[in-house]
């Protein structure tokens, strides 16, 4: 029988799960959060990021026909700058005005899309757009764990399919989740708790992405870049209320 705290580990885990698999992104600010609630820090953030490999593996293996190979790699390339400039503003800057411009931003991008139905295709892949969003989501990654926003606005600019939408955006999630893992290995961060954790979890987030994956395969293009956009909202709302509370 399970502790609470493996139980509740799963019940994040496969929550957070449901809805990458579902969505190709928006685990972060359920995940790590909650999990901190429970677990310290230091287990609560490599766990993720090893949740996020097997996830992105998974995703990857099953659906490598869906992923646009270019789009992914420049967004992983462009992401590779930005990452020591997050490191750099989590170190040194003002972590609450970042948060706070970038939640609204945000906020107003995609309330201006949900709104707006003149607003901006991409027919194709534009360098500086490419560029912009891969950096932005390599100064997010490196400050807060938060990859996904500007790659699902990248996304939902290009109008990528659904399956497009997940598949291709677990191409650069699992490059940048491995580089994550790599370095909690070189600093020592690998314990025996965060094995376990993980082993444990392994059946709820196979279950979660193969029922994220059945939900995704269901969805059409107006609907699902709808659930994009307040997705969005939703993330942008939270780091909004973070800067303002602290």
């Amino acid at each position: 029988m399970l502790d609470p705290s493996s139980a509740y580990v799963l019940a994040v885990v496969f929550v957070a799960t449901l809805v990458r698999s579902t969505l190709g992104f928006g685990e972060a600010l359920i995940a790590v959060p909650l999990l901190a609630l429970r677990l310290p820090l230091y287990v609560a953030a490599p766990l993720a990021v090893l949740v996020s490999v097997e996830m992105a593996c998974v995703i990857v293996f099953q659906d490598w026909r869906q992923v646009h190979l270019r789009s992914a790699g420049a967004l992983i390339l462009a992401a590779l700058p930005g990452i020591p400039l997050g490191i750099a503003l989590l170190a040194k800057g003002n972590e609450h005005l970042v948060k706070l411009i970038l939640g609204v931003v945000i906020i107003g991008f995609s309330l201006y899309s949900l709104v707006n139905r003149r607003t901006l295709h991409l027919q194709d892949d534009h360098g500086g757009w490419l560029f912009g969003c891969g950096f932005l989501s390599g100064v997010l990654g490196g400050a807060y764990g938060m990859n996904g926003p500007p790659l699902a606005v990248y996304g939902a600019l290009r109008r990528w399919s659904p399956q497009h939408f997940r598949a291709t955006l677990q191409g650069y999630f699992l490059v940048a989740s491995l580089a994550g893992l790599t370095g909690y290995v070189s600093l020592g961060l690998w314990t025996g708790t965060i094995t376990r954790y993980f082993l444990l979890s392994l059946p709820a987030v196979v279950v979660a992405t193969l029922l994220g994956r059945a939900v995704n395969r269901r969805m059409k293009g107006h609907g699902f870049l709808r659930l994009v956009y307040v997705g969005l909202i939703a993330i942008g709302s939270v780091l909004v209320v973070e800067a303002v509370r602290r």
